[in-house]
């Protein structure tokens, strides 16, 4: 295995404590949004982008996701404080569908220049390693499975708003099963890859061996 895709031990894809530290502001706004409490929800969320955000920002070294977090949720709390409930109508039917479009939108961006996750994984793992194929094709892929997932969210979110009362499964039991799958693949894979580049080394040094 090339040097440039070396882990030293360490699985090449996001630091999951600090991604789902990340999410963990919009998670509270999807749980607490509702028609009567998305105001309340999005100062929650906001404060939660603050407060886990200090570490980071002191360090100078603020992510994409937890920035939009905090732009979103100032917006949607400044909204809620200076416009009229007639003019709050849409936010309030749109609010989970709306966050989960813009964390999509984020995720998916992203793959354009910088994908979200690395920004969490280089956190984790030797400096060495950063601009290895292996470690950018990993977190190419997180980062587009967290996007496809709020894809999936967002468009069950506006069936459930067109559904009623009887759709307000689409916007709970469905986004919750889909944030586990994507926190337990989240888990699993770069360990897998990690797993699957350590067997390949061990293999071409055995091979090395019998040439010799």
């Amino acid at each position: 295995m090339a040097a440039a895709d070396r882990t030293d031990g360490k699985a090449p894809g996001a630091g999951r404590s600090g991604i789902f530290l990340g999410f963990a502001p919009w998670i509270i706004f999807d749980v607490v949004a509702g028609p009567s409490t998305w105001k309340l929800a999005a100062l929650t969320a906001l404060i939660a982008s603050l407060v886990l955000n200090v570490p980071d920002m002191r360090r100078g070294s603020v992510k994409l996701l937890e920035v939009t977090g905090m732009v979103f949720f100032a917006v949607i709390s400044i909204l809620a404080l200076v416009l009229d409930r007639e003019d709050l109508l849409w936010l309030e039917t749109y609010a989970q569908t709306l966050a989960s479009a813009v964390i999509a939108a984020v995720a998916l961006g992203s793959l354009a220049f910088t994908p979200f996750t690395e920004q969490y994984a280089r956190e984790s793992v030797p400096r060495e390693i950063w601009g290895s194929p292996l470690f950018r094709r990993t977190n190419r892929i997180l980062t587009a499975v967290w996007g496809g997932v709020f894809v999936i969210i967002a468009v069950f979110g506006l069936i459930a708003v067109e559904a009623g009362h009887h759709g307000d499964w689409l916007n709970w039991v469905v986004p919750i099963v889909l944030l586990v799958l994507a926190v337990k693949f989240t888990a699993w894979y770069p360990e897998r890859v990690r797993a699957q580049a350590q067997a390949q080394a061990r293999d071409g040094g055995r091979d090395a061996g019998r040439v010799a």
